[in-house]
């Protein structure tokens, strides 16, 4: 009589965490590799060089310490945009306000920087901050609320919330809280003592960048090594399951939605304190939509969301400045983003078409 075979055992959670990020770094680098492809054509059709292209944007943002800098200081913003979106996408809640929560977060933190002068460096800055998570927590409790107890769309409340928060705080540089004496629509100045360090001048990054990387830890711990974090894993990948194992799903739903908005409004706040000084309409080029591409390439890991941002950083400072070396324009930049942003909803669209037609 033979012998019963002894099962092998069970994968452990280190080999799916390895396994998971192999497949992330594998996604991300078929998609760059892709829109960098489809950017070579359109160089190629429009007779500029390709290779020279490609190598001036490589030397311009990595090829120095102040182009290194300021690769990073492009990054900063895309780092937090992307954790912000990573915290509700990752519990299946597809929020796209960060871009208002930005917005108000940045106003918030500008406002008290401006007000509470009397302060010291340290308790203004921190101030500033929670203001800015505080106002971009609670700018997304409206939405959040209506997703988890009134199943209201989140991505129909939260884009229309995003021109809201753009109008009141265009509205509030405009009128109330305008700059006497200046042309441009912006605050006043914060104090000097709310003015984030920089870390290596004479380029503009500044310890936002600390900040940002602090976040990344403290979001992949939450993820991997908590309680909190195996529940909204649980939530996100089956929503019933999460509510048969006793999983507060409404609550759930908001809490995230919260900490999603908090981390936008330090996007907007670390911007304010270490680059701009003050508020200024219509600052943001669209970093809380770009989070959403970064968080989706890297597939909600805050890790690849590091390095997803820092290539995205690195595009944005070398293509600023390959117009100005050479004749090929700017908007090639904004080709290779678009084709990167293409070929993310391929990868996010095409399994959910198989499956609906399954």
């Amino acid at each position: 009589m033979a012998e019963p075979t002894a099962s092998p055992p069970a994968p452990s959670p280190s080999h799916w965490r390895t396994q998971l990020a192999l497949a992330t770094a594998w996604s991300t680098g078929v998609t760059f590799a892709g829109a960098l492809a489809l950017t070579a054509l359109v160089l190629w059709l429009t007779g500029q060089p390709v290779f020279g292209t490609f190598a001036l944007m490589l030397r311009t943002a990595l090829g120095s310490k102040v182009g290194l800098a300021d690769t990073l200081l492009q990054a900063t913003p895309l780092i937090l945009c992307g954790l912000a979106c990573a915290v509700s996408f990752r519990a299946g809640v597809f929020n796209v306000g960060v871009e208002g929560a930005l917005y108000l977060g940045a106003f918030a933190a500008a406002w008290t920087g401006f007000t509470f002068v009397g302060l010291g460096r340290l308790p203004l800055i921190a101030a500033c901050l929670v203001a800015a998570a505080v106002v971009g927590a609670l700018w997304l409790a409206v939405p959040a609320a209506l997703k988890a107890y009134l199943d209201v769309d989140e991505v129909v409340s939260t884009l229309m919330l995003n021109y809201v928060a753009l109008s009141v705080t265009s509205y509030l540089v405009n009128y109330p809280f305008r700059a006497p004496g200046l042309a441009n629509s912006m605050s006043p100045a914060v104090a000097e003592q709310a003015r984030l360090t920089r870390l290596l001048p004479p380029s503009q990054l500044n310890a936002s960048l600390i900040l940002a990387l602090l976040l990344t830890l403290a979001v992949a711990w939450m993820f991997g090594r908590t309680r909190l974090g195996v529940s909204i894993r649980t939530l996100g990948n089956n929503p019933r399951f999460a509510r048969v194992m006793g999983i507060p799903v409404p609550r759930l739903m908001v809490l995230t939605m919260l900490l999603s908005g908090a981390i936008g409004g330090l996007a907007g706040g670390s911007q304010v304190l270490g680059v701009n000084y003050r508020f200024i309409d219509g600052f943001s080029p669209g970093w809380g939509f770009d989070g959403i591409t970064i968080t989706l390439l890297a597939r909600h890991n805050p890790w690849g969301i590091l390095v997803t941002a820092l290539v995205f950083g690195m595009l944005r400072n070398g293509g600023g400045m390959i117009q100005v070396f050479s004749k090929v324009p700017i908007s090639i930049v904004d080709i290779l983003q678009a084709a990167v942003i293409l070929l993310v909803t391929a990868q996010v669209a095409v399994p959910s078409l198989r499956r609906a037609t399954s």
